[in-house]
């Protein structure tokens, strides 16, 4: 049985190109999980393979700006697997946060759109990236040190994943991504539900459209980046349960990011 499920998933992997990085990452983020069920004895379903198909064409996929994915009937045909194992594997990425969708419109790949939530959209109209990053450097290094105290071993292993992902980014919207997955996983991590849908409500907040003028026009994130070694050095100290440097460092990064939005548009109220 495993040297069927392996043979079927080593065609999976020969489906999604030619690109090495695209397998790698292929293989980084889908064999942990595959080998992990089979570690624990639980069998691999169909929607299992439907999901690392699904990853597998997002990851080399060039998609339409506005992220739409393809018909459920046509994507299903691409993918080469059933209409219901689709609809899993979407619902578990809608679920991460990775794609959302919209009746009558689609399923978007990315974040939902600040226009989508009601709740949030008329304080995102009088609100301003300044009081954004204020609020955030005053409720995020408390997530990070609740963090400290609680995470488990599952939010510690993917603030790993996210740290590798942000690395891996070949565009913003990818490294975006990545780095939106890493502080919610850190709120997550708090385990405290009241924090984590106050920061669910500022994220939204933080992602509209106005915040997004202020994005760089380099087309990916520099290697020297500097949040790169911030997010490591908080990963790590939350691993150590240090709140104290877990706190202090998130804002020491947060001010940074907020200094450098100062920097490229000092007018911006």
């Amino acid at each position: 049985m495993v040297a069927k499920i392996g043979q079927s998933i080593f065609y999976d992997w020969l489906k999604i190109g030619e690109n090495i990085d695209v397998r790698l990452r292929f293989m980084q983020y889908q064999f942990p999980l595959i080998f992990l069920k089979i570690f624990k004895g639980e069998t691999l379903t169909s929607a299992d393979g439907a999901l690392i198909q699904l990853k597998a064409w997002l990851a080399q996929s060039n998609l339409p700006k506005d992220g739409r994915l393809p018909p459920e009937r046509e994507f299903a045909d691409l993918l080469g697997v059933s209409r219901g194992d689709l609809r899993k594997a979407l619902a578990t990425l809608e679920k991460n946060g990775e794609l959302w969708r919209r009746v009558g419109k689609g399923t978007f790949f990315g974040a939902k759109p600040i226009e989508e939530l009601s709740v949030v959209g008329r304080v995102a109209e009088q609100s301003n990236p300044m009081e954004v990053m204020s609020a955030r450097i005053l409720i995020e290094p408390l997530l990070a040190r609740q963090a400290a105290i609680n995470a488990t071993g599952y939010h510690i292993d993917d603030l790993e994943r996210c740290l590798v992902a942000q690395r891996e980014a070949v565009t913003w919207r990818q490294y975006e991504n990545a780095d939106n997955r890493l502080h919610r996983t850190i709120a997550e991590a708090s385990r405290n539900m009241v924090l984590l849908a106050l920061f669910d409500q500022l994220n939204a907040i933080r992602r509209a459209v106005v915040w997004g003028r202020l994005r760089s026009q380099i087309s990916v994130p520099p290697s020297d980046h500097h949040s790169f070694a911030q997010h490591d050095a908080i990963v790590r100290a939350i691993r150590e349960r240090d709140q104290e440097k877990a706190a202090t460092i998130m804002k020491t990064h947060l001010e940074e990011v907020r200094d450098g939005l100062i920097r490229a548009k000092p007018n911006a109220d």
